[in-house]
């Protein structure tokens, strides 16, 4: 019997430490970094565990008792698990765990619900939707044909007359409400009644905020729309991936449209990291985490509100509901790349982001993004979000960079008070 080849049991470390040394880089980077990208959480051990797992090796075409390859009824039994919890979480009729990710759960849900050349009215993703809803330059614009509704002028808020009358206009077969980027809650039972009137599905994006669904923070979609798509890795703090929601009637349909129509074998090990992150989601824990997230979100909204003066920079509707918050430096007259950059500079992550009816041709030219996720998942509360809300406001006004080693040295302080993954090592 040929040994095994030392290579296949050598830790990282040591067979590959150019990239050992890598990924130590990126971890200390994330322990040093006040990090407010929206998108990014921290997940918990559990999660990582399960996704770094030897499910990898595994290959699983199907579904649970469906399978095109045989041995796998240990994955029959994780894939259930995941879907079972979910559905729990949720209050779901039916849950599909395979989608490798935000965007493939749209593609599978339009799939399942749509012909080439049916159209689709989403959120606009110059004021805050997401591409794959619509855009022409994303597989929803190619396959079908998109129409963008958008926020009214005078507060930025989603304008339901638009959606209304643009889908009267254009008898679209789905209708997508759900956002990347708006910062109060939507009125889902509105969005349903104009579905119903021109007979369209619904369907609710709410990748960002499936977390605040999960822990009662913001109003529900599931069961109000027909279909909701999500990511596991945003608010919901866990494995990344993707998911569909869907009423009974749709199950064969959107899980055929998974898989084979969208993509092929699922990823047992995400999908196990998934079922770590529904079990998690479901406990009180999490519900407080969730709580400290919203209230974080509005306390640096707050902060930067009361020194909009200084920082020339506005709150976009005066504030937040939800786990992030968006920023205008139009009126400040920088662009939001090169802020993004003196950011970064002090050990601040953000991400640049659109503004509603900003003319410049940057899709980022004025808005900046700021979520509360991640640092509520390092165990930030009142105090520490209110030092980051100080902390940004500073690093906003200070335009010449005067100030930039004091501001590094508070972030400094501010993440070494909350350690992460100290675990790692």
């Amino acid at each position: 019997m040929a040994e095994q080849a030392p290579v296949l049991s050598e830790p990282l470390e040591s067979l590959d430490p150019e990239l050992a040394g890598l990924i130590s880089g990126e971890l200390e980077r994330q322990r040093a970094t006040l990090d407010l990208v929206a998108s990014e959480s921290v997940p918990p051990r559990a999660v990582l565990e399960a996704q770094g797992s030897i499910l990898t090796a595994k290959y699983a075409d199907g579904f649970p008792g469906r399978r095109e390859y045989d041995t796998c009824e240990w994955i029959d039994r994780i894939e259930s698990l995941a879907i079972e919890r979910a559905k729990a979480l949720f209050g779901a009729e039916h849950v599909n765990v395979q989608p490798y990710s935000g965007s493939n759960a749209n593609a599978g849900v339009l799939h399942a619900l749509c012909q080439p050349g049916d159209t689709v009215l989403g959120w606009d993703f110059t004021q805050g939707g997401h591409p794959t809803q619509y855009a022409a330059d994303t597989f929803a614009g190619r396959f079908y044909k998109g129409v963008s509704y958008g926020l009214r002028r005078s507060d930025r808020l989603v304008d339901m007359d638009q959606v209304e009358v643009l889908a009267r206009r254009h008898k679209p077969r789905v209708i997508i409400a759900g956002w990347s980027c708006y910062q109060r809650h939507v009125d889902f039972e509105a969005f349903r009644r104009v579905a119903d009137s021109v007979g369209a599905y619904l369907v609710v994006d709410m990748a960002h905020f499936a977390g605040l669904v999960a822990a009662g923070l913001h109003p529900s979609p599931v069961g109000v729309a027909d279909a909701c798509t999500m990511t596991v890795h945003k608010t919901l703090s866990g494995a990344r991936g993707g998911a569909i929601l869907c009423r009974s009637q749709l199950a064969s349909a959107v899980d055929a449209a998974v898989f084979p129509g969208e993509q092929g074998s699922p990823l047992p090990h995400v999908i196990a990291a998934q079922a770590v992150t529904f079990l998690v989601a479901g406990t009180p824990e999490y519900r407080e985490r969730m709580a400290r997230v919203v209230e974080g979100a509005r306390t640096m909204a707050s902060v930067l509100v009361d020194a909009s003066e200084r920082t020339g920079a506005l709150v976009v509707t005066g504030g937040t509901d939800v786990h992030q918050l968006l920023v205008d430096l139009a009126p400040s007259g920088r662009d939001a790349r090169s802020v993004m950059a003196r950011l970064n500079e002090v050990g601040i992550s953000a991400n640049a982001m659109r503004i509603a009816y900003d003319a410049a041709p940057d899709p980022g030219a004025s808005g900046l993004r700021f979520g509360a996720t991640a640092l509520a998942g390092r165990g930030g509360g009142p105090a520490e979000f209110q030092a980051a809300g100080e902390i940004l406001a500073d690093a906003l006004a200070d335009g010449d960079g005067l100030r930039t080693g004091e501001l590094k040295e508070r972030v400094r302080a501010l993440m070494s008070s909350l350690p992460l993954f100290s675990y790692l090592g």
